[in-house]
């Protein structure tokens, strides 16, 4: 009988006689067993964001509120006529979107942040959940952009709603006709259409630099509600220095500037220059706020239960970085020879006598009148600050202009007097004042009834960064 024995080697080891190859054992890394990857930790951010009470009210009122103060204004006879754009709701559905716009980028916009960015990490404080987060999940890197990407996703789509609430309700109720610009241009709807939707994106990318100051206060404060408030708080604080003759390098390098540099889409000549800079102000914040987040992040105690934060750390961690943000973009602007509040006679009377020229030929269709061009009427303006003791430059409402004009085959001079407010972000409103059959009322007698008249009321806007 025989036996036969199989013969075992150790790894390493091989018999006398026999040529054999052990390959070297493959490193296999897999994630620990429960651990959540990129895709379903970001999934279930989503979801646990747009299931909330809070986001789904927010998203019934962005889809519904704008579209139904549309109609309403649409059947009043007062306009909001303080609010750019605000005179013309009533002769084209593009303006009153634009009108919701403005309204949004003062107050709406940065509370969108707040409520959403701001509560992000901070819920999970509330709720004392972050140690079942950190067991399901075991990257707190992974928490961290789950959390910001769906709280940017969560505020563009509500930007988008209010987009597009807005402009249903200014098509239906007042439709698809060409628009006023800031210069007194007439824009064409199809162009109209682009320019909106590009202000609204552009509004929409100005939101994320309060979206950082939200994460950030939303890690730092813990469950302390100052966190919500913080880019309410930014907000509100920013729009009193709008109101203040600030330099132009220093308004410029504030986050809320591009929430009016939008509106130098809709002049003769685009501002390009203040878009781009905003744009530009708006992603730095944006990348230097998360980034100041997720160094405190990546140092919290996820096993402190009672977390409130630090009034000291968030001033050194958020306040000073962000300040110094601020010192930095205008010293480099004021590098470019950017001085003084960037309003001057010479900007002043352009304007108005630019805005007066195109808006006399609106009215003389208005009238049914021979038709005239810029080029015949030679329009030009005369204006003065405060009296000859005041130097006519800077904001202010003691503005005066008389805009003067020709026509063909009359030798006399036409000439409209305005009572002018030129604001520190450098729109103008100028309020007619003389004679009466040019500016002298709200409404004309054209043949087919009464209008709106253009030149009882002109809107325009200073390129404040333009050195002419």
């Amino acid at each position: 009988m025989t036996t036969t024995t199989q013969s075992s080697s150790t790894p390493g080891t091989s018999t006398p006689g026999t040529s054999t190859h052990t390959p070297a054992p493959r490193t296999v890394t897999p994630e620990a067993p429960g651990t959540a990857g990129l895709g379903s930790t970001l999934r279930f951010e989503l979801l646990k964001l747009l299931t909330s009470w809070r986001t789904r009210g927010l998203l019934l009122i962005c889809l519904a509120v704008p579209g139904l103060f549309i109609a309403a204004v649409s059947t009043q006879s007062t306009l909001p006529s303080d609010t750019v754009f605000g005179r013309w709701m009533l002769a084209s559905g593009w303006a009153d979107s634009l009108v919701v716009l403005a309204f949004s980028c003062t107050w709406v916009l940065p509370l969108l942040t707040a409520v959403i960015a701001g509560d992000v990490f901070s819920v999970e404080d509330r709720l004392g959940t972050w140690r079942h987060l950190m067991m399901a999940v075991r990257s707190p890197r992974r928490i961290f952009a789950t959390k910001v990407i769906a709280s940017v996703v969560v505020i563009v789509l509500l930007v988008a709603c209010i987009a597009a609430s807005s402009l249903a309700g200014g098509l239906l109720a007042v439709g698809n006709r060409p628009m006023v610009g800031l210069d007194g241009q007439t824009i064409g709807a199809g162009h109209a259409a682009a320019l909106v939707g590009i202000a609204w994106a552009y509004a929409a990318v100005a939101a994320l630099g309060f979206a950082g100051v939200g994460l950030f206060g939303s890690i730092a404060m813990g469950r302390n509600p100052m966190g919500l408030l913080l880019p309410a708080l930014l907000a509100f604080l920013l729009d009193l220095c709008q109101m203040l003759p600030l330099p132009v390098p220093v308004r410029m390098a504030l986050p809320s500037q591009p929430f009016v540099a939008w509106r130098g889409l809709f002049s003769a000549t685009p501002q390009i220059g203040p878009l781009l800079t905003g744009l530009v102000v708006s992603l730095t914040w944006a990348v230097l706020a998360t980034a100041m987040a997720w160094l405190l992040f990546r140092r919290r105690d996820f096993t402190d239960l009672v977390y409130d934060g630090s009034i000291r750390r968030c001033l050194l961690a958020g306040v000073l970085p962000l300040a110094l943000l601020v010192g930095l973009t205008a010293g480099v602007l004021a590098g470019t020879g950017q001085t003084g509040s960037g309003i001057t006679r010479p900007k002043v009377e352009t304007a108005v006598s630019t805005t007066f020229g195109h808006l006399y030929r609106l009215q003389t269709a208005q009238l049914n009148r021979p038709d005239v061009t810029e080029a015949q009427m030679a329009p030009s303006a005369a204006c003065d600050k405060g009296g000859s003791l005041v130097t006519d430059e800077g904001p202010g409402t003691d503005w005066r202009c008389v805009v003067s004009w020709h026509l063909p085959g009359a030798k006399a001079v036409g000439r409209a007097i305005y009572q002018v407010d030129v604001m520190a972000d450098g729109r103008i409103v100028a309020d007619g004042d003389g004679p009466t059959d040019v500016n002298g009322y709200f409404v004309v007698k054209a043949p087919y009834g009464t209008a709106p008249n253009p030149l009882w009321q002109v809107d325009s806007l200073i390129d404040l960064t333009s050195h002419k």
